[in-house]
């Protein structure tokens, strides 16, 4: 990778000394690499979605149709019985990690005449992965406003820090919150022992009070590099395992604590949909006919099937997230709960912890040039605003099942945007597959039971 090329492990036979030149001259093969594939994958943000750079191979100029996933040895490096060249492979990888950060719609947009209503009442907040990124700002600002928030995060230490965060920033600000109204707990969405403790915790902090928005947010994406199966606690794949299983079981368990004419918010993305910008670079998403799940059970590498790849197993983690909503709605709808679940995709925000298992040389130029220079980056503070108007404005409680989104660079607009430019858009063909959201419900419920019974 680009950064072992700036630095040295002190596992690894000693190099002669990097001179300023090889060291300046590796850094600007970074940017420009990083600049000449934003470029290429940011066009489809301009262009008529018909023409939008929709194959790996158009949008980098490579003749490999294949992901470097699929050609690393247990050393990492390209295998050559694949015949891959190291420029294939950098590519290829940058793409995938492109589709990852560039989580856009290519869909046309609404700018619908209402501004955001979030009311005055105090409410009861419960949101995962709130340490850090779009999470922490949504928490801020919730906070802020008098709200009493329960911070789940992977662990008590990082839970009670957020709280003294928290504190921190809206003293800064000149703002108080009271120590009861910050309830910080722990929650590892990759263990469903994890999830049991946490919702106990939960309904023993509120006791007879109830949740008003149950924020299912918290999400991982491994490195696009990856070529290892990594688990959970108990045995499935950990990307899908952590952002669809976690939080499916977790809602399951928290939902009768939701009060009538309450919501549930889920943190999806636009990678979902293999025809936007985001979806299309790299391996696009798609859940095939689940065969992965109903074959290989708890051990599945991916939904569909295939050999576990890094940057599919994201964006269909996505699509599962936007499926699950669909099919939540639908059967809250039928219980007559009153209780309402949409989805949205805050936008590329690559200044995030969320991203801390990317290349960081790549990351760090990508994230100056879609913020910077082409703009069509948000900021984790906008990102957090949208998770807030999600979880507290009056319309959007009106209606579920719904995807929302908003163009690239909205962040321009600022709190604004929300209910204008961030409003509803169609989700992809396959997110709105009714069928498959059902059967991808039953067999959720199945793999969790029968992990359960084994553990």
């Amino acid at each position: 990778s680009i950064i072992t090329i700036v630095s040295r492990s002190e596992h690894l036979p000693r190099q002669p000394a990097m001179t300023t030149w090889k060291r300046s001259t590796a850094a600007a093969a970074a940017a420009a690499f990083a600049a000449f594939l934003l470029i290429h994958t940011a066009s489809a943000f301009v262009v008529p979605s018909g023409n939008a750079l929709s194959t790996r191979g158009s949008a980098l100029g490579s003749s490999s149709g294949s992901s470097i996933m699929d050609h690393r040895n247990e050393d990492g490096e390209p295998s050559s019985s694949e015949g891959m060249s190291r420029r294939d492979a950098l590519a290829n990888s940058g793409a995938a990690l492109a589709s990852i950060l560039l989580g856009g719609s290519a869909l046309s947009w609404p700018t619908a005449a209402f501004g955001a209503d979030y009311g005055t009442d105090k409410r009861t907040i419960c949101l995962t992965g709130a340490n850090s990124g779009i999470g922490y700002d949504a928490a801020v600002r919730m906070a802020s406003r008098g709200h009493k928030i329960i911070l789940a995060c992977r662990t008590a230490a990082k839970a009670r820090d957020t709280v003294d965060r928290i504190k921190a920033d809206l003293a800064d600000s000149g703002s108080t919150v009271n120590d009861s109204d910050l309830i910080p707990l722990e929650c590892d969405l990759a263990s469903l022992q994890s999830i049991d403790a946490f919702a106990k915790n939960v309904k023993a902090a509120l006791g007879d009070d109830g949740i008003d928005s149950l924020c299912l947010n918290a999400g991982l994406a491994r490195n696009t590099a990856a070529a290892d199966v990594l688990r959970t606690a108990d045995g499935f794949e950990l990307t899908v395992g952590t952002n669809h299983f976690g939080h499916f079981y977790l809602n399951s368990l928290l939902l009768p604590k939701i009060k009538r004419n309450g919501r549930i918010v889920v943190t999806a993305s636009g990678v979902h949909d293999p025809d936007g910008p985001g979806g299309a670079q790299g391996e696009k998403a798609t859940l095939g006919d689940l065969v992965g799940l109903e074959r290989d059970g708890v051990r599945f590498e991916m939904v569909d099937g295939a050999p576990f790849n890094p940057d599919k197993a994201y964006k269909d983690s996505k699509l599962c997230n936007v499926l699950f909503t669909r099919e939540l709605q639908r059967r809250l709808d039928a219980a007559g709960t009153g209780i309402t679940t949409n989805c949205f995709n805050p936008g590329l925000i690559v200044s995030t912890g969320f991203f801390r298992d990317q290349n960081p040389t790549f990351t760090k130029v990508f994230d100056f040039a879609a913020t910077k220079l082409l703009k069509v980056g948000e900021t984790p503070h906008w990102g957090g605003g949208s998770l807030e108007y999600m979880s507290l404005d009056k319309d959007v409680a009106s209606k579920g099942g719904l995807f929302y989104s908003s163009p690239p660079g909205s962040r321009k607009y600022g709190d604004d945007a929300f209910g204008k430019q961030f409003t509803v858009t169609e989700a992809s063909k396959e997110a709105r597959d009714d069928a498959k959201g059902s059967k991808l419900w039953q067999l959720t419920e199945k793999l969790i039971a029968d992990a359960r019974s084994s553990a």
